[in-house]
């Protein structure tokens, strides 16, 4: 074992796509289904239901909008003698019965309209806080573990917000049903990524992960057609966190986080396991010569525990974390944005619901084709500009022309999905392993910034259909020029340590030098060191 192997030149015998490698990415991808549809249910758990004042039987009292009622010169049931004067619906309101929201149930209408685009954001606060606390715990304590924790909180807090029995305490569990779904996603997506090969890794992260994401999304609408209920539809939305625990015990650790934590035996037996899977022949020896074990043991001891300040102490580091944090906020934004607002174009709800799902899967597909012969950056402008232009363009679309309308807004639709499952495989091939797990959640922890104010871009269509798209589509065009300062990360191997780390473009970062050794161990340490990457 030379000093210039790594990680991906010792597992090589495994292959790319043996069963092992299928097997994972099927489950790891199944797994990211629930996130598909927790983000956006909203559309049918928020939505608002056709409704009017409530006014006695037989009365024509009805006001002029959803707010008001003409006021009666005489009796509550008098059929004459309105004036031209409203007043507020004082007697409360009666919604559609053809679905059941939370704002049919708390009456969340007319002046307690805000509490719908708040609620929502409080989601996204969650999924904020998830971003930011789950990074640290996954690299400290595992992949695995921290993932099923958060599967087990997932399932257990969408059932007891279907039991809300008020309009705060649904805010509450909203954010916390926020935090697991985030963390989740970004959990399978680092595991997944530590557990295949380079090539599996890209083809995991577009073909795997993201369209698992946009299964459970184009599911959703499916879901919510037939159950019309917004408790059932949570309930519902459980299901199949739970159906995925028992995934515990075929599921491995990440075998590059065991070889970071000097836990050498067990991520060799995660390989020997990959490699019967597999039904390929295993070296006597993988990771480490037994003349080294003494060296490794010492190592574990004074192995260096990496906090979220190693992200910011060098400047290359520093420069790929302020990069990551304005694309996330500039892309979820955008991607949250035109997929929340898609109950606010013309035609069935579901069915621009489902049409929005599907041009999700066709824009994964779409990039994965083209990642492996388009560099990084440009592929990364190209989804961007594609999104911004649309939406720009939309705006000399007639507001009457609603299938043109409707179009247009997919397609931009289309290119924002692509830029944000494509971010994920950019900065999981820029952050090193010791730290990538929290340089993830610090730049999805931005994202969720922009997250928590689209709801409130969508409320400005309330005085123009079109301003949403101007706000989008600009800052769409702005996230691209700036994304072309990325390194291109294509063919290029996982970095383990932070000197690894590739530079900006247009920025010259020196090298972090390691501590000078004892002739005598120095070979073996570059040895350990090397196979730890």
């Amino acid at each position: 074992m030379s000093g210039e192997e790594d990680f991906d030149d010792l597992t090589s015998f495994l292959g790319d796509f043996g069963p092992f490698q299928i097997l994972m990415i099927v489950l790891l991808s199944l797994c990211t289904s629930p996130c598909g549809y927790m983000g956006t249910m909203v559309v049918f758990v928020s939505d608002t239901p056709e409704h009017h004042c409530k006014v006695a039987i037989n009365s024509s009292r009805l006001g002029p909008d959803s707010c008001s009622r003409y006021k009666a010169n005489g009796s509550w049931t008098e059929t004459v003698g309105l004036s031209n004067d409203t007043e507020q619906c004082l007697d409360g309101w009666v919604f559609s019965t053809e679905i059941h929201t939370i704002v049919s149930e708390w009456d969340l209408v007319c002046d307690n309209a805000w509490k719908v685009p708040f609620s929502t954001s409080l989601y996204f606060v969650g999924v904020l806080i998830g971003s930011l606390i789950s990074g640290h715990p996954s690299d400290r304590f595992g992949r695995k573990k921290v993932f099923f924790f958060i599967l087990i909180i997932q399932a257990v807090t969408a059932l007891i917000q279907a039991a809300s029995v008020s309009w705060a305490m649904f805010c509450v569990l909203n954010a916390l049903r926020g935090l697991g779904q985030v963390s989740s996603y970004i959990v399978t997506l680092v595991l997944g990524s530590e557990l295949l090969s380079k090539s599996s890794r890209v083809s995991y992260t577009l073909l795997g992960h993201s369209v698992g994401f946009g299964i459970g999304y184009i599911l959703l609408p499916l879901c919510a057609y037939f159950i019309r209920g917004w408790r059932m539809l949570l309930v519902a939305s459980a299901i199949p966190s739970i159906l995925f625990i028992p995934l515990w015990w075929v599921i491995p650790e990440s075998p590059r986080w065991l070889l970071q934590k000097g836990r050498v035996e067990e991520a060799e037996l995660v390989i020997r396991n990959a490699a019967k899977w597999n039904r390929v022949p295993t070296p006597a020896v993988i990771f480490r010569t037994s003349e080294c074990l003494e060296l490794v043991q010492n190592n574990v001891e004074e192995e260096r525990i990496y906090t979220y300040m190693d992200l910011i102490r060098t400047l290359n580091m520093r420069n790929i974390i302020m990069l990551g944090v304005f694309l996330w906020t500039c892309t979820s934004m955008i991607y949250y944005g035109l997929s929340l607002n898609t109950s606010n174009l013309n035609g069935n709800a579901y069915l621009n619901c489902f049409i929005s799902a599907a041009i999700d899967i066709v824009a994964y597909v779409a990039t994965w084709l083209l990642v492996g012969t388009v560099p990084r950056p440009t592929l990364l402008f190209c989804t961007l500009m594609l999104c911004g232009v649309t939406l720009l363009v939309l705006q000399l679309v007639p507001e009457d022309m609603d299938v043109m309308f409707q179009v247009f807004a997919l397609v931009g639709k289309m290119g924002v999905s692509g830029a944000y499952s494509f971010i994920y495989v950019i900065f999981t091939e820029l952050i090193p392993t010791v730290v990538r797990n929290m340089g993830l959640g610090i730049t999805s922890t931005a994202g969720r910034i922009g997250s928590i104010i689209c709801p409130y871009v969508i409320y400005l269509g309330v005085y123009s259909k079109s301003l949403p798209y101007i706000v989008f589509g600009t800052i769409s065009i702005m996230a691209a020029a700036i994304g072309m300062l990325l390194p291109d990360t294509r063919n290029c191997k996982l970095p383990d340590l932070i000197s690894q780390a590739k530079p900006i473009r247009g920025c010259c970062c020196p090298k972090e030098t390691a501590e000078e050794q004892p002739d005598a161990t120095q070979a073996c340490k570059e040895m350990i060191k090397s196979a730890f990457c």
